[in-house]
């Protein structure tokens, strides 16, 4: 086997089965799709989608973390595709998803419907750092925007959510 000069190679160059991916970032990836798709059955075929594009890509990834931040931004990168597609434009399922998930308090229903309930920009850096324990930097690269926006995103969300719960 030949080495290629030109490929930056590193130590730990990693690939991990696919089967241990789903195992470990699958509900985070679902519920980073429905973050932003609001529809149950479309975040469960990004979630699909995102896994298939991981089997098909040649990356070689230099950590864990490495390959769930690339997990994340494909799958929130398909997710943005997919509310821009004619189809989901002309449907939703944040109701559906409601009625069938078992909440431990009524005000937790109240929290994920005002979260839902936000523009996309503000609902996907909350979820990324709430939900994903992602710290401002990671979710700055992870969306491609600066720091000082991830943080102009949270303040503005949290200031959104209170007042949508408080009812004014």
């Amino acid at each position: 086997m030949v080495k290629d000069p030109f490929r930056k190679e590193f130590a730990s160059d990693m690939r991990q089965p696919v089967e241990d991916l789903v195992r470990m970032y699958q509900e985070n990836l679902f519920r980073a799709a429905f973050s932003v798709c609001r529809n149950q059955q479309d975040a469960e075929d990004v979630v699909q989608e995102t896994f298939i594009r991981y089997m098909r890509s040649d990356w070689d990834f230099e950590s864990e973390e490495h390959i769930k931040a690339w997990l994340l931004r494909t799958a929130i990168n398909q997710a943005k595709n997919v509310v821009r597609s004619f189809w989901h434009r002309n449907r939703s399922g944040t109701d559906e998803f409601l009625e069938q998930t078992a909440f431990a308090k009524p005000e937790d229903r109240d929290l994920v419907q005002a979260v839902l309930a936000l523009p996309e920009k503000y609902r996907v850096v909350l979820h990324l750092f709430y939900y994903e324990d992602e710290s401002v930097s990671d979710i700055a690269s992870l969306l491609k925007i600066s720091e000082s926006a991830v943080k102009n995103r949270l303040l503005r969300g949290r200031k959104m959510l209170k007042n949508m719960l408080k009812g004014g």
